[in-house]
């Protein structure tokens, strides 16, 4: 390597410590910022690490970061490594997070905030939502959309229903509490942003 190209290497490598440390040093939890700002400012510099480094290094054989987890997913050798790593990067955050692939397609959303500001708010707004999914037909009816069922049609022919009445009341009930959407008459969709909690509150119900 010509001395002049490994000086400009050396200096852009600074330059990337310099602004990894920086965004890191924005990432430090705060009382009023929530944990996903915090991981995103973080990740952001990692990322931008990993590029840099594939960029001045092309042909390390690096792959994309989706397809060099499906061969080993991240942290396999730690099983509380999400934890692990939520705790360094945003102390005293809840954060929930999921990368899947559903019928209406691929899937990948995060969301967090601090633990002592989900404390300090009043709880009682939430029971609404709550208690949209607190019926054996509703939440059978999300789990079919999210499957591919769209159409009232295709709905219909759950067994928890007995009429087309009993179905538009649920699904009227489904709509308000934002659990799904009807971007056309007599279709239904789970928002992209409701695909994850929906599937969090899942596990928690059979934990």
């Amino acid at each position: 390597m010509e001395p002049d190209t490994a000086s400009a290497i050396e200096r852009r490598l600074t330059d990337l410590e310099n602004e990894v440390a920086r965004l890191s040093a924005l990432a430090e939890p705060a009382a009023d910022r929530s944990a996903e700002t915090a991981a995103t400012a973080a990740a952001a510099a990692a990322a931008a690490a990993a590029a840099a480094a594939a960029t001045e290094h092309p042909a390390s054989g690096a792959q994309d970061a989706e397809s060099a987890g499906s061969d080993a997913p991240a942290g396999a050798d730690d099983p509380l490594w999400f934890v692990n790593e939520l705790g360094r990067r945003a102390p005293g955050a809840v954060m929930m997070a999921g990368a899947v692939d559903t019928a209406a397609g691929p899937v990948r959303w995060q969301y967090g905030l601090m633990a002592d500001a989900l404390l300090s708010e009043e709880w009682s707004d939430l029971a609404r939502p709550l208690e949209a999914l607190g019926h054996p037909a509703r939440i059978e009816l999300v789990r079919q959309v999210m499957r591919g069922a769209h159409t009232t049609a295709e709905l219909l022919q759950l067994e928890h229903l007995a009429s087309s009445g009993q179905l538009y009341h649920h699904l009227r009930q489904l709509v308000s509490a934002g659990w799904l959407v009807s971007p056309r008459r007599g279709h239904y969709e789970v928002p992209a942003a409701r695909v994850v909690p929906l599937l969090v509150l899942t596990m928690i119900a059979s934990s």
